[in-house]
């Protein structure tokens, strides 16, 4: 029973002498906690970096659209020293903030460490696609093409931003429904050929005069030739409007 006694009171004194340790460990383990820099922080300066950066780009090139960001996660074991300076945020890669991008946080103290950050950015803007599929050769209407938003970060063989850009240009490759247009699918369409006959729409203010010509140059959609009207015989400046039309203003 005295055995017992005495073990029991040993435990309780242990006990608590261990407790008051525990008691005294725990500022200084907050405190450890606190000298460290945690992924949570350093995703947040990247978010901060990159919003700024991303609006920034948008209003310096003039450019509309949405975009998201979506940065990926980090070890949750990382554990940086606490930095004594802000944190100093750039983009390590590419040179413009779109698509896969590489954001190095950096402290610049008395011990300095450095992070970098993977993120996605997605700049979603109307671009120009196919209503239709065409064959190559053809010549694009207004008809064949509209507007819809996608992530322009991924197009990297660039994109049209203006249907104006597309209607009268002649394919120089076949394609489907829906498919993104790039500069390189266009190149310009002969609409009138040297000698074609064709009309000469004269225009002032809502009144139209229409008269034969003959095209003195050829030219594409929208292009300015030189044709001669077959009933003055005089020469003039005109613009391609379609094939085998042209329009001068009076």
């Amino acid at each position: 029973m005295y055995m017992k006694t005495t073990f029991s009171r040993r435990l309780t004194r242990l006990l608590a002498s261990s407790l008051a340790a525990l008691c005294l460990l725990a500022p200084a383990a907050r405190a450890l906690a606190d000298a460290v820099t945690l992924p949570e922080q350093l995703i947040g300066v990247t978010q901060g970096f990159l919003e700024f950066t991303v609006e920034d780009y948008l209003a310096t090139s003039q450019t509309t659209g949405r975009y998201e960001i979506q940065i990926n996660n980090l070890d949750p074991r990382l554990r940086m020293p606490l930095c004594s300076q802000p944190l100093d945020a750039s983009l390590e890669s590419p040179a413009q903030p779109l698509g896969r991008v590489t954001v190095r946080v950096r402290c610049d103290s008395a011990a300095p460490w450095t992070v970098f950050v993977p993120a996605q950015v997605r700049l979603f803007r109307e671009v120009v696609v196919m209503a239709r599929p065409l064959k190559r050769e053809s010549v694009v209407s207004e008809d064949d093409v509209t507007l819809r938003e996608r992530d322009v970060g991924t197009l990297s063989q660039g994109f049209l931003g203006s249907l104006d850009q597309a209607v009268g240009m002649k394919l120089m490759r076949p394609v489907v429904l829906d498919q993104v247009i790039t500069p390189q699918h266009l190149e310009q369409a002969e609409l009138i050929r040297k000698g074609d006959q064709v009309v000469i729409v004269a225009r002032s203010g809502t009144l139209s005069v229409r008269m034969p010509g003959e095209a003195l140059s050829k030219g594409g959609f929208s292009e300015q030739i030189r044709v001669r009207n077959l009933n003055s015989k005089r020469v003039v400046k005109a613009r391609v409007t379609g094939p085998g039309q042209v329009e001068v203003v009076m």
